[in-house]
């Protein structure tokens, strides 16, 4: 599923759905009746060739379109629509309305409103077609003086609507723009879909994406991204293999849940490009194959099966070592639902946090592979005592030893130890703080801490700035308010207000933002 759309989240109104379908051949406004002036909030296609207005023009005008009124438009035929409007009724007109190029047109004009479950008018439907083939030429100042059959001839011409109507049809394709007209146009209580909230209709094998279910699968996948996070770098970097049963087993079956959430995404529904619900199956997996197939599949592969043979090469189990940070792609499940996880300060928070740690874990596992790489020089067999291993290893007391029997260095501080000095290295450089008794000494160890810093410093900017700017927003109406009142204080004791009055007007104030909350609501 793309990221960065929620789409028309359940359950959703399907009323404008309903209605552009069915009226796909016809020219309509829906206006809003639960506002003053009752403005448009849509306008089709099929009314914008009409009457000559883009959509944007069209937006916020009045429903009663008045904004297409002229000196022709009959008064009687205006004050009758307003008192439709007004009433909450069902009518109909024949109204000369202009042009925006300032051509008058004869409109059939059809007003039905729209009530939800409650049986209360939220919405008005207002449906046009053009008559002015059926009516006497219209004159106006361009037209005086014209022959009766020049004004018919730029009325036919002006009307292109009309014009397709005159074109010829076979009977049967007659016969079913008639029905379909006459369905559209009857705006009984039958026909037109009820303003209410439903959930889209899917096939039985396809899942909502935004259902109970899927919700908590989503969150299920999160958790184990992070835990892939966690150990695959983990592991690659510590070169620990994974005989161990139990590790096997999780990872095991970490890498079927994954796979089932490729089969998931399969029959899963995704906000198309208008903000639709799209639940089509062969749309469904196009989409998915065209853009995160690859990239699941890539990060599902058992790499920890072939690297648990104790007869595998090991310059194969290094390469399938190596592969298992293919499965860090498996983070790009949370770029794609990431708008779902940054809906509440809460949730960024900690959201930043684990990032914070998580980078700084990926950068320990880099710092003790560096260590690890020069500790020992494999083409002179000597340790290099510039290494911070080396120097750890003095510190705690577990030096290196050379095997003379076997010839190799054995000894050196533990796995456990290791990791969490490289922690407590990168986490002291990344704040900024470094206390020093951990610090690189060689070349590549100072390019590494050079390069950690210029990160550490924009993560920790970037990090903090947000957590303070979530920290303000939580106290911003509370600032607000007490900015509020100490403003009214300041004013009444200015103009030096009395007593009982200034207990009134501050009582009046407290009791107003309690029930209000700071939001004004004639915004």
């Amino acid at each position: 599923m793309p990221g960065g759309k929620r789409g028309l989240v359940a359950p959703q109104n399907t009323f404008l759905e309903n209605i552009v379908r069915r009226s796909s051949e016809s020219s309509f406004l829906l206006g809003n009746a639960q506002i003053v002036d009752w403005p448009v909030v849509y306008s089709n296609d099929g009314f914008c060739k009409l009457s000559g207005y883009h959509r944007a023009d069209v937006m916020q005008k009045s429903s009663t379109c008045s904004f297409m009124y002229g000196e022709l438009t009959d008064k009687k035929t205006i004050e009758k629509v307003r008192q439709t409007f007004d009433n909450y009724e069902s009518n109909c007109f024949e109204v000369l309305l202009y042009k925006k190029n300032r051509t008058p047109v004869w409109f059939y004009m059809q007003i039905a409103p729209i009530r939800n479950e409650h049986e209360k008018v939220v919405l008005f439907l207002c449906t046009f077609k053009d008559i002015t083939l059926f009516k006497q030429p219209i004159e106006d100042d361009s037209t005086k003086g014209w022959t009766k059959f020049a004004r018919l001839t730029r009325a036919l011409t002006n009307s292109r609507s009309v014009l397709q109507q005159l074109t010829p049809m076979n009977k049967t394709e007659v016969v079913h723009k008639h029905s379909r007209l006459a369905e559209v146009l009857q705006l009984g209580s039958d026909i037109l879909p009820q303003y209410k909230q439903e959930a889209p209709k899917t096939p039985p094998h396809i899942i909502l994406h935004y259902c109970a279910f899927k919700t908590t699968w989503d969150w299920v996948i999160l958790i184990l991204t992070f835990y892939t996070a966690i150990m695959v770098p983990y592991n690659v970097s510590f070169k620990t293999k994974q005989n161990n049963i139990a590790w096997l087993v999780l990872d095991s079956v970490v890498d079927v849940i994954f796979l089932v959430d490729i089969v998931l995404n399969f029959h899963t529904t995704f906000v198309g490009p208008g903000g639709e619900v799209i639940s089509d199956p062969k749309l469904i997996r196009m989409n998915y194959l065209k853009t995160w197939f690859v990239i699941d599949l890539l990060s599902c592969l058992p790499y920890d099966i072939i690297n648990a043979f104790e007869n595998v090469d090991e310059g194969i189990s290094s390469l399938f070592s190596s592969l298992k940070v293919v499965r860090l792609l498996r983070l790009g499940r949370v770029a794609r639902k990431l708008d779902h996880y940054l809906e509440y300060g809460a949730a960024v928070l900690v959201l930043l946090v684990c990032v914070f740690g998580l980078v700084a874990h990926w950068l320990a596992c880099i710092w003790y592979s560096i260590g690890d790489y020069e500790v020992i020089d494999e083409v002179t067999n000597t340790i290099q005592i510039d290494s911070w291993l080396y120097q750890l290893a003095l510190s705690i007391g577990t030096p290196y030893r050379y095997n003379t029997s076997a010839g190799i260095w054995e000894g050196g501080p533990s796995k456990d130890s290791l990791y969490v000095s490289s922690l407590y290295f990168t986490m002291t450089s990344l704040t900024t703080i470094g206390f020093g008794n951990i610090a690189p000494t060689t070349d590549v160890e100072k390019m590494f801490s050079v390069a950690m810093m210029m990160v550490g410093s924009l993560l920790y900017a970037t990090i903090f700035g947000n957590v303070t700017t979530i920290f303000q927003q939580m106290y911003a109406n509370t600032n607000r308010y007490h900015e509020m009142l100490n403003n009214v204080r300041d004013f009444l004791k200015l103009y030096q207000v009395p007593k009982g009055l200034s207990e009134r007007v501050m009582d009046y104030i407290v009791s107003t933002w309690s029930m209000s909350k700071g939001i004004d609501t004639e915004k």
